[in-house]
């Protein structure tokens, strides 16, 4: 993906993460189970099923994604990816084809020795983290997590491996995001992606509200990536809220996303993920074209409030004038905004 517009003036100015042709990202979950219970967590296990994928599938799918003449982008999943013991096979497979990158997005307790059995240049390790210590992570992700995670941070820098965080953040935890730049830079982590809650899996089951408004969104996000990258930290947050002209483009429709799941699903957006209407299934190692009333169907519809599937999953995100015009418009859910330090 590449930078483009700038949004504000400020010296470490967040600018547009456009869609690039010709790039590929594959978000491959190879299983679902999980050691963790996370309050947020999105896996759907009616819809996404309960299965790991053996190594064979995994070699086979990685294979039925991969075209040669695109940069292609590899994300291993889950549920916990690192409890896949043939994950590190999986990885290797990855480079040896082609792949551009392959990132392992993990909970910090990196199983079966992970980092013992691939090099920094394999991969780049991703971890959740979900606050800045125990007293605000661990009631979101487990007793005992932040320790595990940031042990495991510590010795994945140590290894020289490429780090990058997740913090996902919610009502919960936002009064604590100002909090996590400082902690990454001690940790020695390069990369902080400060992701926005979505009302999936175990998250859409919650009474509370979880999700931020407008003004609270830009009234803290902006202004702690700006603080991450003054401490030399890349942060990568999602843009949300598109400006007043600014073009709505939705990446089912102008971008190669696809997320794979063990039961053979493949959805173009994430929003979707809770329901049976993914664009594609996996049909004896072929990508097949779903009839019916799928995703891509949804893409098509140009509405004033911008992301259809935002207005149709999560209308609470938009707010009307007196005359049913909406005050802004979402963008889809993949754009993202970038701070280089």
């Amino acid at each position: 993906m590449t930078n483009t517009t700038e949004q504000t003036s400020h010296p470490y100015q967040a600018r547009t993460i456009s869609f690039k042709p010709g790039e590929r990202n594959i978000f491959f979950h190879i299983l679902t189970a999980c050691n963790l219970s996370c309050k947020h967590c999105y896996i759907n296990r009616e819809q996404h099923g309960s299965g790991t994928v053996s190594l064979q599938t995994m070699l086979d799918w990685l294979e039925l994604f991969y075209e040669p003449d695109k940069e292609n982008n590899l994300i291993f999943l889950g549920g916990e990816p690192t409890l896949h013991k043939d994950l590190a096979a999986g990885i290797k497979k990855a480079r040896q084809m082609g792949y551009a990158s392959v990132t392992v997005d993990t909970n910090g307790y990196l199983f079966h020795d992970l980092l013992d059995h691939i090099e920094p240049e394999d991969a780049v390790i991703s971890f959740s983290l979900d606050g800045p210590d125990p007293e605000v992570n661990d009631p979101l992700r487990g007793d005992g997590v932040f320790e595990i995670c940031t042990a495991g941070i510590r010795k994945a820098v140590m290894k020289n491996f490429s780090v990058s965080v997740i913090y996902t953040v919610s009502s919960y935890n936002i009064a604590h995001l100002h909090r996590m730049p400082q902690l990454l830079s001690d940790l020695g982590v390069k990369r902080f992606f400060i992701q926005v809650i979505g009302l999936r899996g175990e998250s859409a089951k919650s009474s509370d509200r979880l999700q931020l408004s407008r003004a609270e969104w830009l009234a803290t996000i902006p202004a702690v990536a700006r603080a991450a990258a003054a401490l030399g930290l890349e942060v990568v947050f999602p843009k949300v809220f598109l400006e007043k002209d600014e073009l709505f483009q939705c990446a089912g429709n102008v971008a190669e996303n696809f997320f794979i799941f063990p039961n053979g699903r493949v959805y173009l957006c994430p929003l979707c993920e809770d329901m049976p209407i993914h664009s594609y299934e996996i049909v004896s190692n072929a990508l097949v074209v779903r009839d019916g009333i799928t995703e891509r169907k949804l893409f098509s519809l140009d509405i004033a409030e911008g992301c259809v599937m935002n207005k149709l999953l999560q209308p609470e995100n938009i707010t009307y004038d007196p005359k049913g015009r909406p005050l802004h418009r979402i963008s889809c859910c993949l754009l993202k905004q970038r701070i280089m330090p």
